[in-house]
C-alpha cells in the first residue's frame, strides 16, 4: 500500500505501519463527515491508537450520541466512494494560525499557539476538509474500505477537567473486511468476558455513585482476592521479602520531599489535620524510604527488600473510570529494594524471576521492554551506564528477549516493563522493575560501606500484578469467570435432588468445609436441572456434587466437572484430590 507523507512524497508503507496509516486517515474522514453533518462543529485531536482511532469534537449546540453513529458512518462511506485525493502542504506558524482562524477552528489555533515560534505546520487536505497533521495518509479516500464507529464518550480538552467537555467519537479500521469481521468477533467475545458483567453475575464486586471509582468487594470477590493475596504473600516469603504496611495519609512535607507535591498534586486527595496539609498516598515508595531511614544501615544490611500490598488513591477523571481496570482506589502489589551498586544485576535478575513466575502461574504470555536514559534524567553518566548495563545483564542471564526503548526511562532511572497478552490478544503493562537514584537522594538515604564511608543506596521499585484490582479484572476476563479451582470463590456446590437427600448433602458439605474447601449447599426447592444450569452458568463452579437417592444408598457422591462429565466417587478420595489441586494451584 502506498501513502502520502508530509514532505509530499508517495511511498510504499512498511507492513507493520499499514493499519496505523488507515486509521489515521479514517480519523480525518470521520472529521470531514461530522463537519458535513454538523457545520458548526470544531475539532480538537484525532489520533490513531492501538485499538482504532477517535476524534474529539465540539459539536456546538448539537448533541452527538451513539444513535447518530450510523448516519456518520454512512457519510464516511460516501466520502470514501467520492475518492477524494489526499494532498499536503506546509505553512509557517502565523499563516497556519490565520488559516485555522478563518475556518473557525479555535482548538487548532490554541494547539498551534503551544508550538515554537519558528515551527512550520503541515496540513493534509481531502476535498474541502483541511486538518493539521504530520501524516502519513492514504493517497485517496477510497483506500478506506473496512471501518466501523464504535462509540461516543466524553473527553476534556487537553485532558484537563477545567476545560470544556468535548464529544469523543471512536472507531476502528482495518485493511480488509475480513480483518474487521475478525475484530468484531473478538469484540463480541470480549463483551461476553467483560469483567463488569461477570462481576455482577458472580457477585464479585460492585460500584456505587456514592463513591465513583471506589470498588465495593462482595463476599465472592473477597474469596478470590484473599486467595490471590495468600499466593502473593507466599511468593514474597519464598523470594526473601519482608512485608510492611505504611500509613494511608502522610504529611505534605513528605510529599514535597519526594517531589509528588510539585509534580503529582492534581492527582492526589488532600486533607487538613491539626491545621497542617496532608495527602492520601497515591503510591507507597516514600513510606518505604522512611522505614529505611528509621535506623542506621550497613552495607551488610543490603539488599533490604520491603514488600507492601499498599492501598493507594489517585484522582482519575470520572470519564476514564472503567470497572476494576481504572479505579481511584487500588491495592498495589508493591516492593522496594534498597541495594548497593554491585547488587544491581543479581537483584534485578531475582526480581524478574519472581515476576515471570507470576505470569507462568496464570498462563499469560508476555513481552519485555527495556527503557533507557531520557533527556531530563538526573544522576551521573557513570550511574546510568552501570544501571542500564545491570538491567541488560539481568535480562541476558535469564535468556529473555527484549526490545529497547531508547530514552523512554524515568528521569530517576532506567526500567524494565512486562507487557502481558490476554486470551483476546490485548496487551497490558503490569510488571515493572525500575531503578531509582532520585528518592534515595531526596530522602538523604545512606549506608556505611565496607571502607567506613557513607554511600547512597539505589532503590528498585517493583510490581508484578500492577494492582490486585486490575489483575483480578484481567483474570476474570482471561478465564471468563471460570477461575482455577484454587481461585474460585465457590470450589464445590452440593446439589441435593430431593428432600430425602438433604441430610446426606448437609453432612457432605460439612466434611468439605472441615477440609478447607470453599463449598455451598443449594437446598432450594428447585428442579435439579435448574440448579445445575445456575451453578455452571452463573456461579461457574469447578465441581458440582449431585446427591440423589442412589448416592445416599451407596454412600458416595456423583461429581460433575466443567467438562460436564459425571463420575461416581468416594467422598474421601474426592476431598484428597481437590485438596491437592488447590494446594498445588493447578
Amino acid at each position: 500500500m502506498k501513502a502520502l507523507y508530509n514532505d509530499g512524497t508517495v511511498a510504499e508503507v512498511p507492513e507493520d505501519e499499514v493499519t496505523n496509516v488507515i486509521r489515521h486517515s479514517a480519523a480525518h474522514i470521520l472529521a470531514q463527515a461530522v463537519k458535513r453533518l454538523y457545520p458548526e462543529a470544531t475539532f480538537a485531536y484525532g489520533p490513531a491508537n492501538e485499538n482504532g482511532f477517535y476524534y474529539d469534537v465540539d459539536p456546538g449546540d448539537a448533541k452527538i450520541s451513539d444513535d447518530d453513529l450510523p448516519v456518520i458512518e454512512a457519510e464516511m462511506r460516501k466520502i470514501a466512494k467520492e475518492n477524494l485525493k489526499f494532498e499536503t502542504f506546509e505553512l509557517p506558524r502565523p499563516e497556519a494560525i490565520k488559516l485555522m482562524e478563518e475556518r473557525g477552528e479555535k482548538y487548532k489555533v490554541e494547539h498551534i499557539d503551544d508550538l515554537p515560534e519558528d515551527a512550520r505546520i503541515t496540513f493534509f487536505k481531502q476535498g474541502d476538509y483541511i486538518d493539521m497533521c504530520v501524516g502519513p495518509h492514504l493517497t485517496y479516500t477510497k483506500g478506506l474500505k473496512a471501518f466501523k464507529l464504535t462509540g461516543v464518550s466524553g473527553a476534556y480538552w487537553k485532558a484537563d477537567a477545567a476545560n470544556k467537555m468535548l464529544t469523543r467519537i471512536s472507531g476502528t479500521a482495518f485493511a480488509t473486511k475480513e480483518e474487521l469481521a475478525e475484530h468484531e468477533r473478538m469484540l463480541e467475545e470480549a463483551e461476553k468476558r467483560d469483567h463488569r458483567k461477570i462481576g455482577r453475575e458472580m457477585e464479585l464486586f460492585m460500584m456505587s455513585e456514592a463513591g465513583p471509582g471506589f470498588p465495593f468487594w462482595l463476599p465472592n470477590g473477597m474469596r478470590v482476592r484473599n486467595a490471590l493475596m495468600q499466593y502473593w504473600q507466599e511468593m514474597q516469603e519464598a523470594y526473601g521479602y519482608e512485608q510492611v504496611q505504611t500509613p494511608i495519609i502522610l504529611s505534605r512535607s513528605l510529599w514535597e520531599t519526594s517531589g509528588h507535591w510539585d509534580h503529582y498534586k492534581d492527582n492526589m486527595y488532600t486533607t487538613e489535620i491539626d491545621e497542617e496539609d496532608y495527602a492520601v498516598k497515591p503510591m507507597n515508595c516514600p513510606g518505604a524510604c522512611l522505614i529505611y531511614k528509621s535506623k542506621p544501615r550497613s552495607y551488610r544490611d543490603l539488599p533490604l527488600k520491603l514488600a507492601e500490598a499498599g492501598l493507594d488513591h489517585r484522582h482519575e477523571l470520572k470519564g476514564a473510570l472503567h470497572g476494576l481496570f481504572r479505579v481511584r482506589e487500588f491495592t498495589q502489589d508493591d516492593a522496594h529494594l534498597f541495594i548497593r551498586p554491585d547488587q544491581i544485576t543479581e537483584q534485578v535478575t531475582d526480581t524478574a524471576h519472581l515476576i515471570t513466575a507470576y505470569y507462568a502461574q496464570f498462563g499469560f504470555p508476555y513481552r519485555v521492554e527495556l527503557s533507557t536514559r531520557p533527556d531530563d534524567s538526573m544522576g551521573s553518566d557513570e550511574d546510568w551506564e552501570r544501571a542500564e548495563q545491570g538491567l541488560k545483564d539481568a535480562l541476558d542471564s535469564m535468556g529473555l528477549e527484549y526490545t529497547v526503548n531508547f530514552g523512554d526511562g524515568a528521569f530517576y532511572g532506567p526500567k524494565i516493563d512486562f507487557h502481558l497478552k490476554d486470551t483476546l490478544g490485548r496487551t497490558w503493562q503490569c510488571g515493572t522493575i525500575q531503578l531509582d537514584f532520585q528518592l534515595p537522594h531526596n530522602f538523604e538515604l545512606e549506608y556505611v560501606d565496607s571502607d567506613g564511608t557513607k554511600k547512597q543506596p539505589i532503590m528498585i521499585h517493583r510490581a508484578g500484578f500492577g494492582s490486585f484490582e486490575r489483575f483480578i479484572g484481567m483474570l476474570t476476563e482471561q478465564y471468563a469467570g471460570k477461575f482455577p479451582t484454587w481461585l474460585s470463590p465457590c470450589q464445590v456446590k452440593v446439589l441435593p435432588v430431593s428432600e430425602k437427600t438433604r441430610d446426606y448433602a448437609r453432612s457432605i458439605t460439612d466434611e468439605l468445609r472441615a477440609a478447607g474447601v470453599r463449598v455451598k449447599l443449594d437446598e432450594r426447592d428447585e428442579k435439579i436441572g435448574y440448579k445445575i444450569r445456575e451453578a455452571r452458568g452463573i456461579d461457574r463452579v469447578p465441581y458440582m456434587l449431585i446427591i440423589g437417592e442412589k448416592e445416599v444408598e451407596a454412600n458416595n457422591i456423583s461429581v460433575r466437572d466443567r467438562t460436564n462429565e459425571t463420575h461416581q466417587r468416594d467422598l474421601g478420595e474426592f476431598i484428597a484430590d481437590i485438596s491437592r489441586e488447590i494446594a498445588e494451584r493447578r
